[in-house]
């Protein structure tokens, strides 16, 4: 996620909260001085390191976009700089420090605008790593990280004390499974599509669920029950807590006596009144994700040399002794370990959960877009029809695997399958050449509610049969665009508002029925059933080396959906959930 240092020579004491990682981290942030620096180390450190009282008359403004959590300290160490005459290349430094969400200004950048700052500080690398894998997005540098808090669960003490806090601890699902057994013990979050602290843990619940049976069905189900409880931002997560001690607040089914939370805002929390009761915090056993808050410049080669020289010497300032001390004051920790006992003491933890213990590696990107593709379907209930090639060449070996391309298509749909709910709809269809009559396609199953029972069983049920039974056509071509037509036509008519609809086609070739209509009458007509109001995403996507992933993105387009190519059928199942989260976006 983007985790970096300063070289030695530039800012010895600059932050990085995983030790572990320095050695890559260097060499990044050493180009990055080299670039913006434009002299020598010896030059940048006497020029940074240089005071006088007429600075001020030509200051060095600079806005920074830091996250709410942690914008509060970084106006601290603004003002500590200025009451110090500290200075860059013999200027003052003039830091304006605003609060910003993270999502809406990877929102902002990711649409090719520019926030109102040229250094943000968001709460996570998830953040930055959104912004930098969008070609069209404006560019973000990371310099470093400035502080790190690892997030847990929270609860009010009652709630605690009844789980065995601090003596008995537990694993995440086991935590969450806790609340959702005890319908006194509501658990609360932000929402992970706009909260890092709920995305991170969400991925975390997901990728332990996953180690065990049914694991895919049982995070969904948790994720459904959190999803009834979920609210914007982190902020907002407080104010869903019992407002005193009263029965009455306590009794509320609308408050949460628990809630995801990172250690820092439970810090603040416990140290901002004596009117609400304080918190405890647990410290999962299988570890805690961190908030890793990076420092990035914005739009670095539009900066002049000044203002990147000035942003790194604000970094730096926060890695020095005052900077370290003004960011434990306000809950944030600057090492991975050898956690503050009076830090951890504030923010409602206590021994013997694990809070001194290093903090997870960072999930991968794979593991984050499955547990936000997850989220959204989960939230937003879905009716998708899945339309899947059946022609001859789906029975080709998959190499490494000893399966066929259809065998392993399969298997990574019944894996995404877990993941819906019983509110979902979803449904199937196969196509190759002439399966009905003329019809290049055939409806398998109609897209209906998974939870509705169907003879001895659900839809889920048939559905699973379905794409389990699925066979290569011997000798059948792929007839693509008359099915692709005719299943969006399909999905458009039976719209249901509410839902998350979209249609999503896999299919391993280009179109191979010499009698269907053309790629430019397939798109013209795609455009023409395309509804703003009543937005039905085509996801088509292009598995192995004979399909074309610029013909699938070409026909997607046509309906404000996305085309993609993976040449491993086992990736199906993410590529799907990815489309999801980034048409849900859009939506």
């Amino acid at each position: 996620m983007g985790r970096h240092s300063l070289p030695d020579e530039y800012g010895a004491s600059a932050v990085d909260p995983r030790p572990r990682a320095r050695r890559r981290t260097v060499a990044v942030a050493t180009v990055l001085v080299l670039t913006v620096a434009a002299g020598t180390a010896a030059a940048v450190r006497s020029g940074l390191l240089s005071f006088g009282t007429s600075c001020r008359d030509n200051a060095i403004r600079l806005k920074v976009a830091a996250s709410p959590d942690m914008a509060p300290a970084l106006k601290a160490a603004a003002e500590a700089a200025r009451k110090q005459n500290i200075t860059s290349d013999g200027r003052c430094l003039d830091i304006g420090v605003t609060a910003s969400d993270a999502y809406k200004v990877t929102d902002t950048l990711r649409s090719g605008k520019k926030p109102d700052a040229q250094v943000w500080v968001p709460d996570s690398g998830l953040w930055v790593q959104r912004v930098t894998a969008d070609s069209k997005a404006t560019p973000v540098t990371p310099a470093g990280n400035v502080a790190y808090s690892p997030v847990g669960i929270a609860m009010v003490p009652s709630a605690a004390k009844s789980l065995g806090w601090p003596d008995k601890t537990y694993t995440w699902t086991e935590l969450a499974g806790a609340t959702m057994q005890d319908d006194r013990l509501e658990l609360g979050g932000a929402d992970p599509s706009r909260s890092a602290t709920g995305l991170l843990a969400l991925t975390q619940l997901t990728t332990e669920s996953a180690k065990v049976k049914d694991g895919d069905t049982q995070a969904a189900a948790m994720a459904k029950v959190l999803s009834q409880r979920t609210v914007d931002s982190d902020s907002q997560v407080l104010d869903t807590l019992p407002r005193d001690s009263s029965g009455t607040e306590k009794g509320n089914p609308k408050r949460n006596q628990a809630v995801i939370l990172s250690e820092q805002s439970a810090f603040a929390y416990n140290s901002s009144s004596d009117t609400h009761e304080g918190l405890d915090l647990f410290y999962p056993k299988d570890g805690s994700p961190a908030l890793d808050y990076p420092f990035a410049l914005v739009d670095q080669p539009q900066l002049t040399t000044d203002q990147s020289r000035a942003a790194l010497r604000f970094m730096t300032l926060l890695g020095e002794k005052e900077g370290r001390g003004i960011l434990a004051g306000h809950g944030f920790r600057t090492e991975d370990t050898n956690a503050s006992t009076a830090l951890v003491t504030r923010a409602g933890g206590r021994s013997p959960q694990p809070y001194a213990e290093p903090t997870l590696d960072p999930a991968s990107d794979k593991a984050v877009e499955e547990a936000l593709g997850m989220w959204t379907i989960t939230v937003q209930s879905a009716r998708i029809t899945t339309v899947v090639d059946a022609s001859s060449s789906m029975a080709e070996p998959v190499p490494g695997t000893g399966q066929s391309r259809m065998d392993v298509t399969k298997a990574s749909l019944l894996q995404a399958l877990a993941t819906f709910t019983p509110e979902d709809e979803i449904g199937l269809w196969e196509f190759s050449t002439k399966l009905d009559g003329d019809k290049d396609y055939r409806v398998l199953v109609p897209t209906e509610r998974l939870g509705d029972r169907k003879g001895n069983g659900t839809q889920r049920d048939t559905l699973s049969a379905a794409f389990s039974a699925l066979q290569p056509v011997t000798n059948g071509a792929t007839g693509l665009y008359d099915t692709t037509l005719a299943a969006y036509k399909a999905a458009t008519s039976s719209y249901v508002k509410g839902k998350f609809n979209a249609l999503v086609v896999l299919t391993d070739g280009v179109n191979q029925d010499p009698g269907s209509i053309s790629r430019s009458t397939l798109i013209s007509d795609l455009q023409k059933l395309t509804d703003p109001e009543r937005p039905v995403p085509l996801i088509v996507i292009a598995v192995g080396p004979e399909a074309s992933k610029e013909e699938a993105e070409q026909i997607a387009k046509a309906t404000g959906g996305s085309g993609h190519q993976v040449n491993d059928p086992a990736q199906i199942h993410s590529v799907i959930l990815k489309a999801i989260v980034e048409a849900g976006s859009r939506s």
